[in-house]
């Protein structure tokens, strides 16, 4: 059997070296696996928090306390990827191994000492900006929710750390433990949830969040010890390489907080209609929110480091051929994916939620506004190659435009078609957003490319 397994792996592994195509899809691959492997982890994490703590008080204060530093994590992390792997991958190629580290230690000192700021920061204020967010708790329960704040606060260093390396092992080609170390949050709050969560009761929480994302980082560091990377974070001075990370990072964090934005307007807005709305708008959500996230993940993670590649080399024709390709690959995979869904909406609510207090009723109301978001999944996922490829050629400020354009559109189309369409349209809304994001990244992408092609000739 272990000689079966190596065998397959051999092969696959000479089958992926044949083009640059076959890297990606490999990558894609891998990511995508194991990807769907964690968020099956986060399942079974939310099923246990559920079976202990129910929708009582301390998953109320864990909630609201995590949700400044997650969102921190989120906007300031992804951005970081999209600015720095482009141009590590530039360094590495044109300059060498060793000026290459010499980027990656400046830039991870540089984001260590900002995520320690925004830290005290984010502590110093928790007293004026939890009671803000947090306005229906009673003294008790603030109290709670402000001592795991702290407790949690612990994670923006780490998940910026975590973030920094697992983007320099992306552009080593290394996905797998990329891919698979964010499990490790779920599998360690499982563990504390069932051990100590009668003793500690909503700490339980915050500690395994903690718990895992120590573990994430050293798995992450470690992967780069591996490969040869140093982790001693040292100033090396502000070199031209420093200053484009620095350029392309600054336009990524307003975009990555515009688009956070049209979130918020969907469910203001949704509180304006009859109650449930917002709770029904989530339930909606939540099986796009899984496809698109496994897919998004595998596409931006796997094609990143390639495009830099390419265009650090100037193979315009390469990747024009490449970007077509995987368009109708995504779109031959999605869009029969969707359509399937969205036929059988009703059914898939009715498994996943249908008992106790959820009525057929609100099956029948969540399975229309699941068909709506399920519209978006083949315009999102595509959209991820067309970003990529912006931050591979370092236009970020391009996304920046384009996500005013987004929050700008959801806002104009949530108000019209919630009115017509009451939640539903809510959720159409946010679908034909991302139409009208994919066209302006479409047009954005082929401008760029022509415009470089143009000039190295």
């Amino acid at each position: 059997m272990n000689g079966v397994i190596k065998l397959g792996l051999e092969r696959w592994g000479t089958w992926q070296t044949h083009s640059v195509n076959r890297r990606i899809l490999a990558a894609m691959v891998t990511v995508g696996g194991f990807a769907a492997l964690v968020k099956l982890a986060s399942v079974a994490k939310e099923l246990a928090i559920a079976n202990q703590f129910g929708t009582g008080d301390e998953l109320d204060a864990f909630l609201i306390a995590f949700l400044f530093p997650q969102f921190a994590i989120t906007l300031i992390g992804g951005s970081l990827n999209a600015a720095l792997i482009p141009t590590y991958v530039q360094v590495r190629e044109k300059e060498g191994p060793r000026l290459a580290q010499r980027l990656l230690s400046t830039v991870t000192i540089g984001s260590i000492g900002f995520l320690l700021a925004l830290t005290v920061v984010l502590a110093f204020t928790a007293s004026c900006i939890l009671p803000l967010v947090a306005s229906g708790f009673s003294a008790e329960k603030l109290a709670l929710t402000q001592s795991l704040y702290y407790v949690l606060l612990a994670t923006l260093v780490l998940s910026g750390l975590a973030t920094t390396w697992g983007a320099i092992l992306n552009a080593e080609n290394r996905f797998v433990l990329v891919a698979v170390a964010p499990m490790a949050t779920s599998i360690v709050t499982i563990l504390v949830i069932v051990t100590m969560a009668k003793q500690w009761g909503g700490y339980a929480l915050a500690i395994g969040v903690v718990g895992g994302a120590i573990i994430e980082t050293t798995l992450l560091g470690w992967g780069l010890v591996r490969v040869g990377v140093s982790l001693v974070p040292r100033w090396c001075g502000a070199s031209p390489a420093v200053k484009q990370v620095l350029s392309q990072f600054a336009p990524m964090v307003v975009a990555a907080f515009l688009m956070g934005g049209t979130t918020v307007v969907s469910q203001s807005l949704a509180a304006m209609l009859d109650p449930g709305s917002v709770s029904i708008l989530a339930y909606g959500y939540k099986l796009t929110s899984l496809i698109v996230a496994v897919g998004a993940m595998a596409v931006s993670t796997a094609v990143l480091p390639h495009f830099s590649r390419m265009i650090t080399f100037d193979d315009w024709q390469g990747l024009r051929h490449t970007l077509a390709i995987y368009i109708r690959v995504l779109l031959g995979v999605s869009v029969p994916v969707t359509l399937v869904l969205i036929y059988y909406s009703e059914s898939v609510v009715a498994v996943m939620f249908q008992r106790g207090a959820f009525t057929q009723a609100d099956t029948f109301v969540v399975s229309q506004v699941q068909a709506m978001y399920l519209l978006q999944i083949p315009l999102y996922i595509v959209s991820m190659l067309f970003v990529r490829l912006i931050s591979a050629l370092k236009a970020n400020y391009m996304m920046m435009w384009g996500n005013v354009i987004n929050l700008t559109g959801c806002i104009v189309l949530t108000y019209v078609l919630m009115h017509r369409f009451g939640v539903a349209g809510i959720a159409l809304a946010t679908s034909l957003m991302y139409l009208l994001s994919m066209c302006f990244l479409w047009i954005v992408s082929s401008r760029l490319l022509h415009k470089k092609a143009v000039g190295c000739e």
